[in-house]
């Protein structure tokens, strides 16, 4: 059986997948680059993810699945994950706290032309973001996603639905352990 990892089922859309994250990456960083907005307490919610990391299936019980790196860029108003799975899913997800809507918002990009957008709140320490996207047999999936500081690390977990929220189901459970310094392994 193939451990669950990160890939998010969703039609080829490789153009706009890209399209999105550059105009996301470029918009913000235009309205907020060196703004002293986000300096603010929420922006720094997520800095507990930023980082070089080594990723766990099965909340690190499971085999090591990936590498991710996690910056932030644009003023430290955005934060950009490159995430590298050892099947070869490579994805890229840019975050950022909105101030005006008081949440957080990412959005997710495969080098499958996968897209998710993904938007929510922190509540005591764990970021849970949800968003929908259409799965391969062109009916809508949801997700919700949340990530919380565990132990030196970041869980980062996800359940789907194909009910519109009413069942959901286990996608994956992820554990981000800190790469070796380096010259280290990983």
């Amino acid at each position: 059986m193939r451990p669950m990892t990160r890939a998010i089922v969703g039609p080829l859309r490789v153009l706009l997948s890209v399209s999105a994250t550059v105009v996301v990456a470029l918009a913000t960083g235009r309205a907020m680059a060196g703004s002293p907005g986000c300096k603010a307490p929420e922006y720094r919610q997520l800095d507990f993810w930023l980082g070089n990391w080594k990723a766990y299936d099965n909340d690190g019980k499971g085999p090591y699945v990936a590498r991710d790196e996690v910056t932030a860029l644009l003023g430290d108003c955005v934060i950009l994950e490159k995430y590298r799975q050892n099947d070869g899913l490579d994805g890229n997800g840019v975050t950022i706290y909105d101030a005006s809507r008081n949440l957080w918002h990412q959005t997710w990009v495969t080098n499958s032309g996968q897209l998710l957008i993904l938007e929510g709140r922190f509540s005591r320490g764990v970021l849970t973001m949800s968003g929908s996207n259409w799965g391969k047999d062109g009916k809508r999936v949801w997700y919700r996603v949340s990530w919380k500081s565990q132990d030196g690390g970041v869980q980062e977990t996800a359940v789907v639905s194909n009910d519109a929220g009413r069942s959901w189901r286990p996608a994956f459970d992820i554990l981000f352990v800190k790469r070796a310094a380096v010259g280290g392994s990983g």
